[in-house]
């Protein structure tokens, strides 16, 4: 392939021919890490850790990989933090992974006076040709996670060693271009971050609402599901799946977290006439680890859907319409997952599901009232949660970009 005027070929692929590959050990003044500090014995004897504040941050990754705000953190006193001063850090270092989910690495910031390392982290500490925003993208490309994985690889321990982080190579512009990717990739982490503040903060409104929204008031009934709905099982259909099908099979994956349909579908040319429009489908026994336990969602359309075993539909409802049954249900997901029964998986059985009491406006004026809020409510939430996940996908396409030189800023 011809190369582009301006570009060269490298060991870590096409660059711009005025940027230098240079290994991580020319970019660095040192790469420590807790074992520095002393013998297993002299560690054990010089460093105190608790679980309540103390004189430094005793940073694990952990604390990295939740962006902890200071809660459930541990700390060192002063005299271990004095004994591991070969490891502190003041902000700025990139922190890797040692073993376990090789490729993991963090930019650390500080949010404590005094902080140190804890084990399992390489701490690497930046010469000054190099940003460490810039170095911190680079390796989350794929050019840089594919080294680290490759390295890791090449361990039968399943680990990382202080010369593997060494020679990876890493592809760098002057240090002005340096702090321009890293400025505009930083512009978007804000921007990303702004996005999932607002997404909590508008996940948080609706739990408060539905929680005031369904909540019993005067002139409500309390209702058994029993009295409200007619209960059917779904059959065993795995045998008659196939690639085109005219019908589309609920299984328990076809729910997902949300309570919410899938798009995809397993197909079945089978049809049992089992569910209608409007109808509530329920999963019966758990999936992953019982999240979707007792979950619903109504059937949009009917003449299409065909329900699976280890589901179950609730059809016929009286006196209560399918969107504020669907969210009282999905808003009380703590009764089902209790009610399932079971060692390897919990199940779901008929009387628990019947047995369920539902707080019910006695109008369906209101119940429709209450469900248009909650389901405004989850239209925001999702439009939201689309352009966050555009979001993320704009930064991956400027990092994979910036960082390889296809797109110069200046």
């Amino acid at each position: 392939m011809e190369l582009k005027e301006g570009y060269k070929q490298t060991e870590i692929g096409i660059i711009p021919s005025d940027w230098e590959v240079k290994t991580v050990n020319e970019l660095i003044d040192l790469l420590t890490d807790f074992d520095a500090n002393g013998s297993f014995s002299s560690v054990a004897e010089n460093v105190n850790v608790f679980d309540y504040q103390h004189f430094a941050w005793y940073v694990r990754s952990t604390d990295l990989e939740n962006n902890t705000n200071i809660t459930n953190v541990r700390y060192v006193d002063e005299p271990s933090y004095n004994f591991l001063k070969k490891t502190a850090l003041y902000g700025g270092e990139l922190l890797f992974l040692k073993r376990g989910d090789i490729g993991r690495i963090y930019l650390f910031e500080a949010k404590t006076k005094y902080a140190t390392v804890a084990p399992n982290l390489y701490l690497l500490k930046l010469n000054k040709t190099i940003n460490s925003k810039f170095l911190f993208y680079f390796f989350n490309t794929n050019i840089g996670q594919l080294q680290l994985k490759s390295k890791n690889a090449s361990s039968t321990l399943g680990a990382l060693y202080k010369d593997d982080v060494k020679s990876i190579l890493v592809a760098t512009p002057t240090l002005k271009e340096q702090t321009a990717i890293a400025t505009a990739l930083s512009d978007t982490d804000a921007w990303i971050n702004s996005l999932e503040q607002l997404l909590a903060k508008k996940r948080q409104i609706k739990q408060g609402a539905m929680q005031e929204l369904l909540q019993s008031k005067e002139g409500w009934e309390v209702k058994k599901l029993g009295d409200l709905i007619t209960y059917k099982n779904g059959k065993s259909f795995e045998s008659e799946i196939v690639e085109n099908g005219n019908y589309l099979l609920i299984t328990l994956n076809s729910i997902n977290i949300k309570g919410k349909l899938k798009s995809e579908h397993l197909k079945i040319n089978t049809f049992d006439n089992s569910l209608e429009k409007g109808d509530l489908i329920m999963v019966l026994s758990d999936v992953a680890h019982g999240n979707f336990l007792g979950l619903t969602d109504i059937i949009p359309k009917d003449n299409k859907y065909v329900l699976n075993q280890r589901m179950g539909a609730l059809k016929n409802l009286k006196g209560v319409t399918s969107e504020y049954l669907s969210y009282y249900i999905n808003k009380n997901q703590k009764y089902f997952k209790m009610a399932g029964k079971g060692s390897s998986q919990q199940n779901l059985g008929k009387d628990d599901i019947l047995n369920f009491q539902i707080n019910l406006p006695k109008t369906k004026e209101e119940q429709t009232r209450i469900a248009t809020i909650l389901s405004d409510m989850d239209e925001e939430i999702a439009q939201l949660e689309n352009k966050l996940e555009k979001a993320k996908q704009i930064k991956q396409g400027m990092m994979q970009e910036l960082l390889t030189g296809r797109i110069r800023l200046f």
